[in-house]
């Protein structure tokens, strides 16, 4: 039986050779990185999928990171992802498991708003969209439609600003 556990249960280093192996070794200069740079994975909303062998097959994690408008204030966001599964094992449902198990403790309504980086065909069964986002920046290269968000009232929410990390501290 297949099974989803929290991320803190996996070694890091088996969660980095998954995200090797599904984004290549070069993901780390992906623009999603940059957003989310100096800060860590929220333990409490970030799993792993074990297949029936209870090897690790996949993994997401969520970020705080924010939105800075033109205030220079922060409005604080999750960011979902990366959403990662083994390639060989990539089309059986473990991405779709971990978003489930996610999402289950984030209604669209929650305090802060869900965002992330994808596709809208793939993301948009959860309620993500691009509809909002068109003026939201990026540190390094991004394709507008791929900035999704999940929020079930986006006028909170700057309509311009800059994506980057959100320290708590």
């Amino acid at each position: 039986m297949s099974s989803i556990i929290p991320l803190s249960n996996v070694e890091p280093a088996l969660v980095e050779e998954l995200l090797d192996r599904a984004f290549g070794e070069n993901r780390a200069s992906r623009t999603a990185y940059r957003i989310r740079t100096g800060v860590n994975w929220l333990p409490s909303l970030s799993f792993a999928a074990l297949d029936q062998q209870q090897m690790l097959v996949g993994t997401i994690q969520v970020w705080p990171i924010a939105l800075f408008g033109n205030d220079s204030l922060p409005h604080p966001l999750l960011m979902i992802g990366p959403v990662a599964v083994v390639p060989e094992r990539q089309g059986e449902g473990f991405g779709k498991a971990m978003m489930a198990t996610v999402l289950s403790s984030l209604e669209p309504s929650a305090a802060l708003p869900q965002f992330l980086i994808g596709d809208t065909a793939y993301y948009g069964q959860w309620g993500f969209s691009s509809q909002h986002t068109s003026g939201w920046r990026c540190p390094g290269p991004w394709e507008p439609e791929r900035l999704l968000l999940r929020c079930e009232n986006s006028a909170i929410l700057p309509s311009e600003g800059t994506l980057g990390p959100w320290n708590m501290n």
